[in-house]
């Protein structure tokens, strides 16, 4: 009927529901399986012996502890300076996108910010390879955080732009009004509003850095491993419930960190 709007719901399609099961099965099955055999009292994967956390005392304890602490800690320490230093940069740009009006390359200039979530990490592993060893730059513990820095920008960037895109600018106008200056605006007003998008950025931009392997097995240096290359390293030599405990911590860390974001991202926009 003409003038009237028809809101479509894709749930009201048939088979909606058990593909919706079938991609969460595929999504989540294997790590329900790691978490839950993580618990296992058997020193094998392939049979149950009961529940146990011995595998989770075996991380902090056993014989493999000092190299995935160390992992663990310059995982963290990588994460931690990528996740400032790329929401930082996100935000900036974030404020000059859409706050500084429409300016020539505007669009390309999107474009280039979003460019790493479009492009295939493999292909963006190796280009900073070469890049690195183009213009001589020693592999090893900065080279982790320069490729981790440029490949989160994007991930910090959406949360923030999304935050200041639903911010009035009418409440910088009237700051300005009362003459105030750029900077305070800035500062005293929209930074604040700004808040939760840049935590929230920041957040996905720490826990991306953190379990980063592809990029970070290109361009780290010899003895320099993270959490997930180690865990890499160990597969290969077969795998044991320990590594499955340290999976299972890993994942623990990224669920709280990604569900803290979305929870701060939800936070009301008023002042």
């Amino acid at each position: 009927m003409a003038g009237l709007s028809v809101k479509l719901d894709v749930r009201s399609y048939s088979g909606f529901k058990a593909v919706t099961f079938l991609c969460l099965i595929i999504l989540y099955a294997p790590l329900l399986v790691v978490t839950i055999y993580s618990f296992n009292a058997s020193n094998s994967i392939a049979s149950w012996d009961g529940f146990s956390v011995h595998w989770y005392v075996d991380v902090f304890t056993g014989p493999e502890s000092a190299k995935f602490k160390r992992a663990a800690w310059n995982s963290f320490a990588i994460a931690l300076i990528a996740a400032t230093v790329s929401t930082m940069i996100a935000t900036l740009a974030a404020t000059g996108m859409i706050r500084a009006g429409k300016f020539k390359l505007r669009t390309l200039s999107f474009g280039l910010i979003s460019l790493p979530l479009m492009v295939p990490e493999i292909v963006t592993a190796v280009a900073t390879l070469i890049f690195f060893n183009a213009i001589g730059f020693e592999r090893g513990f900065a080279t982790i955080i320069f490729a981790h820095i440029a490949f989160c920008i994007p991930f910090a960037y959406l949360p923030i732009a999304a935050r200041m895109q639903g911010i009035d600018e009418t409440v910088e106008q009237a700051a300005l009004d009362l003459y105030a200056t750029r900077q305070q605006v800035f500062t005293r007003i929209l930074l604040p509003l700004m808040t939760p998008g840049i935590i929230s950025g920041f957040l996905l931009a720490f826990i991306v850095s953190l379990d980063d392997f592809i990029i970070t097995n290109f361009v780290k240096g010899a003895g320099v491993e993270t959490l997930p290359t180690a865990i890499f390293g160990a597969v290969k030599q077969g795998i044991k419930p320990n590594i499955m405990a340290i999976s299972t911590l890993l994942l623990s860390v990224s669920v709280v960190m990604v569900t803290i974001s979305y929870f701060v991202s939800k936070t009301d926009k008023t002042t």
